[in-house]
């Protein structure tokens, strides 16, 4: 390497010396000046490449490279900001992250989500005002070429004017191939499509608010699960097909947490999806889920009041945004171990959105229709009736915010006067 470095050093001095020539002569010290610090830049290159493998010098030139050419270009002509689309436990821009840290082990990479928010209802005993959405954290790093770790932390106001910090997601992920992904953690439960499609980060989805029946911190479906996820591709050709299998604990208590510190009985929880994502019809999205638990609510008789819950669920997604369509479909099925006396609970939701082609594709209109039914003779749900119409706009104010804007029309028991409400988020990824 000191051979290529000395040519390196005559080629400068004879470059300066014919520069010297047809150009006025610059000061001698400052001439010394620079030579010895293109000197010190070309050690220190050739130290870099003695160190480091090949391969990882490559990777790392390649990298500066694309940088170097894909930056001025983003900077002229940014692409419509479009909210991150996942399939699976992690969003895209989690697997994309992790795979840009393949150089250094470990490395990590912190991306966060805000929103603020304010609403108005004419429902009596409700205020109108602003509050501080959540704060949320993504932790990524790779541990090796084929393990990494993805956490996620969030940040609540809660009214005693205290914050509330929750561990959303802890997962380490070891990937064999496309066709086996095998994950151990807290991740959110791969039922139907916007639980792992869209995360605490408001940002990522279309709307203010999640669909009632999977909000954060309700009970319809267990909305995260403690234990292990396998996952991957299934090879079928054009039909695109994938799949989640997972075991891990149950519903804690209450039953709108997972089991993070231990299981609540002896019984593991189980989780199923299979989805299709054609080829032929980039966008689509179909798929069946089911899960399996029992549930162990305090009470007599002794050892409490057990159910075997069954939930199986369906959805059909349009995901191009022109249009976008999300629908989804779930029934809860609890039976009493005890007196085998059994109840069903419906809920879905249609969400139909257009990002219009003006104002360089920022505006994107939307409505919403859900509707959840609990039967009163329910004994592991407290009522959850809901029917809900919602219209909004969503205007991407840059690449990395947005602002919301809702009408919201809804009641919640059949008895209920209809509700009307005005809500807004301002939301951003940072």
């Amino acid at each position: 390497m000191l051979r290529p470095l000395a040519v390196l050093v005559m080629m400068i001095f004879g470059a300066n010396a014919a520069c010297a020539q047809s150009a006025p002569p610059l000061d001698q010290a400052e001439q010394i000046r620079i030579l010895l610090e293109r000197v010190q830049q070309l050690e220190k290159r050739v130290a870099e490449l003695e160190t480091k493998p090949p391969t990882a010098a490559a990777a790392t030139e390649s990298a500066v490279s694309v940088a170097a050419i894909t930056k001025p270009a983003a900077a002229e002509a940014v692409p419509p900001p479009v909210p991150v689309q996942g399939h699976q436990h992690e969003t895209a821009e989690t697997q994309t992250s992790a795979g840009q840290m393949e150089v250094h082990y470990p490395s990590l990479q912190i991306r966060g989500f805000g929103d603020v928010d304010f609403s108005a209802t004419d429902q009596k005993g409700s205020t109108s005002g602003f509050n501080l959405g959540q704060l949320d954290l993504h932790l990524a790093s790779s541990l090796s070429r084929k393990v990494t770790y993805f956490g996620e932390i969030t940040f609540n106001a809660q009214p005693a004017s205290v914050y509330t910090v929750d561990v959303e997601r802890s997962i380490i992920r070891y990937d064999y191939n496309d066709f086996f992904k095998l994950s151990f953690g807290r991740y959110h439960t791969p039922i139907g499509y916007w639980n792992t499609a869209f995360h605490h980060g408001a940002w990522l989805q279309t709307t203010i608010s999640r669909p009632d029946f999977v909000k954060f911190g309700g009970t319809f479906i267990p909305v995260h699960f403690l234990g292990f996820l396998a996952e991957g591709n299934i090879p079928s050709g054009g039909a695109g097909l994938s799949y989640n299998v997972g075991v891990g604990n149950g519903r804690g208590s209450p039953i709108s947490r997972p089991g993070d510190a231990g299981d609540n009985n002896n019984n593991r929880a189980w989780v199923a999806n299979l989805y299709s994502r054609p080829a032929r019809l980039y966008g689509l999205q179909m798929g069946v889920s089911v899960y399996r638990d029992k549930i162990t609510l305090p009470g007599t008789p002794p050892n409490g009041n057990n159910f075997r819950e069954w939930i199986s669920a369906a959805h059909i997604v349009w995901t191009k945004e022109t249009p976008e369509f999300l629908a989804e479909f779930a029934n809860v099925n609890h039976r009493n171990i005890l007196t085998n006396f059994v109840t069903n609970s419906q809920a879905f939701y249609a969400q139909v959105g257009y990002r219009l082609p003006w104002l360089e594709r920022t505006l994107k209109p939307y409505y919403r229709f859900e509707h959840t039914h609990v039967p009163l003779s329910e004994q592991v749900f407290t009522n959850q009736d809901l029917v809900q119409s919602i219209v909004g706009m969503r205007y991407d104010i840059t690449n990395y915010a947005a602002f919301k804007g809702e009408y919201r029309y809804f009641k919640r028991l059949p008895t209920d006067p209809w509700v009307n409400g005005a809500f807004f988020q301002t939301d951003f990824t940072f």
